[in-house]
C-alpha cells in the first residue's frame, strides 16, 4: 500500500526546495506531475522527507505559478519554461506560451525552414568545414563560400515566371541544361516563399550564433557559370568568415 499524500507537498527539484498544495500539482490531469502525485506511484524522498524530482529546478517556480493561478513567465524566461512545460507535459501552459513571442515567431520561421529539409545538415556542414580548415591551417578563423539562391532557374529578359509561382515554363529537356552545382562549399535553395535570400542568411547566422559561433558574411559576387546560349547562373555567392577564438 502506498502512503496517502499530504495536502501540502514539500518538493526537492534538483536540489531546490518548493512547497505547494497537492491540488496544485493535480490541477491538470494529463500532466506528468498529476500522474506522479496521483497516489498510484512511488515517489522517492530526500533525507528531509521532501519528494524528489530529478530535474533542474531553475524554472520550476514558473511551472508552479502557472498551475496555481495561470501566471505566465517573463519573455526572457519563456523559451526555457517552454522546455520544462514539455518535460512535465503541461498542455495548457504550452498552448499559452505558443501564442507569445518569441515562440510564435519561431514557429513562423520554422515553417519557412521546413521548405529546406536539408537545412540542419548544411548548417552542420558549415561548422565542420570551418573547423577543419581552421585546424588544418592553424588559423584563428576560416572562410567558406556559400551559395544562397531563391529561384530555381535564372531570370532573363526573354522569359517571365508564371503567375504567383517561381517555376518557369520550360520543357524537361530544356530544364536539364540549367542543372548544375555552383563551385561553393555549401548551397541553400531553391524555395518557394515570400521570404528571400536575406531572410535565410539571417536564419543561418542566428542559428550559428546560438551555437556560440562568431560568423560574418558578405556577398562576393555571383556564380558566372555559362549554362547555354545567353544564359549564365548568376546565383549570389557569399563568403562566410567563422572566427573560432
Amino acid at each position: 500500500m502506498l502512503p496517502q499524500l499530504p495536502e501540502v507537498i514539500p518538493l526537492n527539484v534538483g536540489g531546490m526546495g518548493f512547497t505547494t498544495r497537492l491540488s496544485t500539482l493535480l490541477r491538470y490531469e494529463d500532466t506528468m506531475l498529476a500522474a506522479m502525485f496521483s497516489g498510484r506511484h512511488y515517489i522517492p524522498t530526500d533525507a528531509e522527507g521532501r519528494y524528489f524530482i530529478d530535474r533542474d529546478g531553475t524554472y520550476f517556480g514558473d511551472i508552479l505559478n502557472f498551475l496555481r493561478c495561470g501566471d505566465l513567465p517573463p519573455q526572457e524566461r519563456l523559451k526555457m519554461v517552454y522546455k520544462e512545460a514539455q518535460y512535465y507535459s503541461i498542455g495548457p501552459l504550452l498552448d499559452s506560451l505558443d501564442k507569445m513571442q518569441p515562440l510564435t515567431g519561431e514557429k513562423v520561421r520554422q515553417a519557412f525552414l521546413d521548405l529546406m529539409p536539408y537545412y540542419k545538415d548544411h548548417l552542420e556542414r558549415i561548422i565542420e568545414i570551418g573547423k577543419h580548415r581552421a585546424i588544418q591551417r592553424k588559423a584563428r578563423f576560416a572562410k567558406l563560400k556559400v551559395c544562397v539562391f531563391k529561384e530555381e532557374m535564372p531570370i532573363t529578359p526573354y522569359e517571365c515566371p508564371q503567375f504567383n509561382t517561381l517555376r518557369f515554363e520550360r520543357s524537361e529537356s530544356e530544364s536539364k541544361h540549367f542543372e548544375h552545382h555552383c563551385e561553393v562549399d555549401v548551397s541553400f535553395g531553391p524555395w518557394e516563399a515570400v521570404a528571400d535570400v536575406y531572410d535565410l542568411l539571417h536564419c543561418i547566422v542566428t542559428d550559428l550564433s546560438e551555437r556560440g559561433i562568431t560568423v560574418d558574411h558578405q556577398c562576393i559576387g555571383v556564380c558566372d557559370k555559362h549554362l547555354i546560349n545567353h544564359y549564365y547562373c548568376k546565383r549570389p555567392i557569399y563568403e562566410f568568415k567563422i572566427t573560432w577564438w
